[in-house]
């Protein structure tokens, strides 16, 4: 995926496009934070009639007026600051947790050949990381740069009534305060997007070293992954320090000139005092003032850099929701029959891979299977067996050709639509990290118990899962730890069992099984293929000899058709396949 880059503006819309369904809480939370910072700033004209009404003017009655008054004031301010951060906090975990949902709405859409060129454990970073950095933009950064902004200004104003000359003063200095924020903001930013990077592929690592932790540990390789993580984790702290260092050098030049700034204002001030151009209350009520502004910048540089740092996150997240799927709905999508025959036409195919588009996979591809019947797809690796596969669910569109389905265009199909007539059983069998029920349930979520046991029974599963420590109930562990192959397989069988679907996928059901298992999963297979459109990818001379045909391929190219015997006699290629990798 490429890296683009977004402006702040298009980032900062983006977040207020998130904040839209919430209008009303974003409304309350900003009426609080006006109310707050009008608060704070009227404790500065307390402060000016404390001491000049009330400290030298020697009016006791009058400064414990103001002092009640400055009290009620704050507590105001106080109640204020409490909805702000609530209503804040809510709204930045809110939309967190709204665009992780779009993020994963849309990797559900995205094509199997998204995932081949991006790691898991990346996209996993972007869900966690880069979702968190936006919350805390949006929960506390925006809060806190809207209440120093209109402090800022309110200060400034104040300033201005107060006296006009010592704000000339403050006004020369601000230019002087935002030089870092503008230059060294744009660093922050950048490195705030590397160190992005580094976490996502930090993450990717531990995601493919546990989940093959049984492989790592069979090769004793933990010594060499140690080392290995460890070297991800410097580069994320190099990243980091980068990002550290120009964020903390900008933070200390905006408070440093700021108080290098109040420091000569207050001498000035004390001057005009000295010489009666100001009360002494005024110069207090204006260093109040200038100390709430000087703040107030202080506080939009800390939060500039945290929206340099969202920006990076952004740009990552944004990057996936532009990436479009390779397949996508055709415009007007015809429908298909309420109950389909099954039969296949796959006429004059050509494909290659998008990310290898010179190398032919399938060449000319013509194969007509007919409603029910059974066929083996046998043929060397490479041949095209599991690329026709996908085709065939629509995870690619082909190049040229078509494939039809009870004569209509699978692409004229929306991909949902197609997808809901074929049942898939892999040669590893996928198994979700919840218990059984929902397992075999996964092909039809709105399935009954009954139904689920019955389509357990017929897939020879009903017997080990009641035995299981909470039968149906018990979680299976990530992928099924708690399984071996053959149980695995029969729950996927069961699944598919379940699913009821006009045409099925049985890609290599059986080569990794023992004897036992696999003639405990070749009676649930028969048991789902009574019926049903069939395609089977094959590597046993036991599978393949009781189909209705047997398609020999070679080179993305059909080369032969027949039976066993047929082609055992009548085809080269066959023959010499059969004799060195089928297995009965």
């Amino acid at each position: 995926m490429s890296a683009g880059k977004i402006e702040t503006r298009q980032l900062t819309r983006w977040i207020f496009s998130q904040l839209k369904p919430y209008r009303r809480k974003v409304i309350l939370a900003i009426l609080a934070l006006v109310v707050g910072a009008v608060s704070w700033l009227m404790l500065g004209q307390g402060v000016k009639v404390v001491v000049d009404d009330g400290f030298l003017a020697n009016n006791s009655d009058k400064l414990n007026q103001m002092v009640f008054a400055v009290l009620g004031i704050a507590l105001v301010g106080s109640v204020a600051t409490f909805i702000r951060f609530y209503l804040m906090i809510w709204l930045g975990e809110r939309v967190s947790a709204d665009i992780r949902k779009q993020v994963f709405y849309h990797l559900l859409n995205l094509s199997p050949g998204f995932f081949e060129s991006t790691r898991t454990g990346e996209v996993i970073s972007r869900f966690t990381a880069d979702t968190t950095v936006l919350q805390t933009v949006v929960g506390m950064g925006l809060s806190m740069a809207l209440r120093a902004s209109i402090t800022f200004i309110g200060s400034m104003l104040l300033m201005l009534i107060t006296s006009p000359l010592l704000t000339l003063y403050v006004l020369i200095a601000v230019p002087l305060v935002l030089l870092p924020i503008k230059f060294l903001g744009s660093r922050v930013r950048t490195y705030a997007r590397t160190s992005q990077d580094r976490v996502a592929d930090m993450g990717a690592y531990v995601d493919e070293s546990l989940h093959e932790i049984q492989t790592v540990q069979a090769y004793t390789h933990e010594d060499i992954d140690r080392s290995l993580f460890g070297e991800r984790i410097e580069a994320v702290m190099l990243a980091a320090s980068h990002r550290i260092k120009y964020r903390a050098l900008m933070i200390s030049l905006v408070m440093g000139i700021s108080i290098v700034a109040i420091t000569i204002v207050a001498w000035l001030g004390a001057k005009e005092v000295l010489s009666a151009g100001v009360s002494a209350g005024e110069l207090a009520a204006f260093m109040f003032y200038a100390v709430l502004a000087g703040g107030a910048v202080a506080t939009i540089s800390e939060v500039i850099g945290e929206i340099q740092k969202a920006a990076g996150a952004s740009e990552r997240l944004l990057e996936l929701l532009s990436t479009r799927p390779l397949v996508e709905a055709p415009a007007n999508p015809e429908t298909l029959p309420e109950v389909i025959s099954g039969r296949l036409d796959i006429l004059d195919v050509n494909f290659a891979y998008p990310t290898a588009d010179q190398v032919p996979v399938l060449k000319q591809l013509n194969l007509h299977i007919q409603a029910g019947e059974r066929v083996a797809l046998v043929g060397p690796s490479g041949a095209g067996k599991s690329t026709l596969f996908q085709l065939l669910l629509r995870f690619y569109d082909i190049n040229s050709g078509s494939i039809q389905i009870d004569g209509i265009n699978s692409q004229m199909l929306s991909p949902d639509v197609l997808r809901k007539q074929f049942a898939l059983v892999s040669q590893e069998s996928v198994i979700f990290a919840t218990n059984a029920l929902e397992n075999i349930r996964y092909g039809r979520p709105d399935a009954s118990m009954e139904e689920v046991i019955e389509a357990a029974k017929a897939a020879r599963a009903d017997k080990f899962i009641s035995e299981l420590q909470d039968g149906y109930f018990t979680d299976l562990g990530e992928r099924g730890v708690r399984l071996s192959g053959g149980q695995k397989q029969r729950i996927a069988i069961a699944r598919a069992i379940l699913a009821d679907r006009p045409i099925l996928l049985l890609d290599e059901a059986t080569s990794a099984l023992d004897a036992s298992n696999e003639q405990l999963v070749k009676l649930a297979l028969d048991k789902l293929m009574d019926g049903k459109t069939t395609l089977i990818i094959a590597h046993r001379l036991s599978t393949v000899v009781n189909a209705d045909r047997i398609v020999v391929m070679d080179r993305g190219e059909v080369v032969a058709i027949g039976s066993h015997q047929e082609l055992m006699q009548g085809n080269s290629v066959y023959r010499q396949f059969a004799e060195l990798q089928l297995v009965s």
